[in-house]
């Protein structure tokens, strides 16, 4: 795949209780885009993300990762050209020590063990958790444990970030490095979130979906300013954009 594209046409997806989570969505990303996934609880936001690598199946449309149609033949290259971050972080520690957390994947790969503990190695370093390699990830902190749950991904060296809810129970200041740490990461970024402040930081663009729809696509700040499209999807400004209530001028009256 030379061209780390992500694309979706006529996208739709139903479960098998008859909820109508995707009902047609279309979008493309480019190679290097950050790009915020926006919306009301239910909108269809985890369900979109969990079929950019083939965790879900369409029951209707497509998807497509460098120009690859994502099917059962080509799932292996996709899976490694994206790298999937869950909303909880118990998802995906499942081993007894960290450092065997970060090592599943590169080892599934089948590298040779030298690599495997120079990618883990890295990825620890960058999440800032060099030297907690041994501890058991029931022992770590909220903040350790998504630092941890990232590794696990960077380990693998995508191409394509793809993360639900990063920044969802973390402390301002665990909060903040994981901001520091997004900007790092110079490939295509997807991130889904209600941390609209976080979608000015990081995403130049943004996907607001409303009822498994896209209701509105363009650049992150005009669209978190926008109340006409904001408010019919149960979403409000963001805290920078809302300005200071004491401070603002006060309105005119008739």
């Amino acid at each position: 795949m030379s061209h780390h594209t992500v694309e979706a046409r006529d996208l739709y997806h139903t479960y098998p209780d008859g909820t109508a989570a995707l009902r047609g969505i279309t979008f493309c990303i480019t190679h290097g885009e950050s790009v915020a996934i926006v919306g009301e609880n239910g909108a269809g936001k985890s369900t979109l993300l969990m079929h950019l690598n083939g965790y879900l199946a369409p029951t209707g449309g497509a998807v497509r990762v460098g120009g690859l149609p994502l099917n059962r033949d080509t799932l292996p290259a996709v899976r490694r050209a994206v790298g999937m971050v869950f909303q909880d972080p118990d998802d995906q520690l499942f081993m007894p020590t960290v450092f065997e957390d970060v090592a599943f994947g590169p080892l599934n790969l089948g590298l040779p063990p030298g690599e495997v503990e120079g990618r883990v190695a890295r990825a620890l370093e960058t999440v800032g958790m060099e030297g907690l390699g041994n501890r058991p990830p029931y022992k770590l902190s909220g903040g350790e444990k998504r630092a941890a749950a990232i590794a696990t991904v960077l380990a693998m060296e995508p191409d394509i970030l793809v993360m639900d809810e990063p920044s969802a129970s973390l402390d301002p200041r665990s909060r903040r490095r994981l901001i520091e740490l997004l900007r790092s990461f110079s490939h295509t970024k997807i991130i889904a979130t209600h941390d609209l402040d976080m979608a000015l930081d990081l995403c130049e663009r943004t996907l607001v979906l409303h009822e498994g729809l896209v209701a509105a696509d363009g650049p992150t700040r005009d669209i978190l300013r926008d109340e006409s499209i904001l408010g019919p999807c149960s979403l409000e400004k963001p805290l920078r954009l809302q300005g200071c209530p004491i401070c603002a001028p006060p309105r005119a009256t008739a």
